[in-house]
Order: structure tokens, then sequence, then C-alpha cells
């Protein structure tokens, strides 16, 4: 029991410290950093989306062909 209460202390206390080193150490506030982060998802969102619709338009590209017996 006192080598499970001992490991958790010390995830406990390994967490708190990364965190405060983490929030010392980073290069932006907190609002730039969200916003970083906001605007690297919607590029990401964005870019699956177009990858989806250029993808679409291949597959029915050879489905056209395939229906019309050229392949």
């Amino acid at each position: 029991m006192a080598k499970i209460r001992s490991w958790f202390n010390g995830v406990v206390l390994g967490a708190l410290v990364g965190s405060a080193l983490a929030l010392l150490f980073t290069p932006y506030s907190g609002e730039e950093l969200k916003s970083r982060a906001a605007d690297y998802v919607e590029n990401v969102k964005e870019e699956i989306k177009q990858a989806g619709i250029e993808k679409r338009r291949e597959l029915e590209e050879e489905l056209a062909l395939m229906r019309s017996g050229k392949i």
C-alpha cells in the first residue's frame, strides 16, 4: 500500500511540476495559444474537407469511366 501511495504522490507531484514548467516556458499568452490552436484545428479541418472533395471527384470520374465501358 505504501508503494502505491508513494507512486501516486510522485505522479501528482510530477504533473504539478510539469504543468508549472510548461506555463513558465510557453512563449505565448493563454489567449494567443488558444487562438493558434483554434486556427490550427480549423486549417486541418479545411484540408480534410478539401481532400475529401478531391477524392470524391476522382472516384466519380473513375465510376463514369467504368459505366461507359472504357475500363
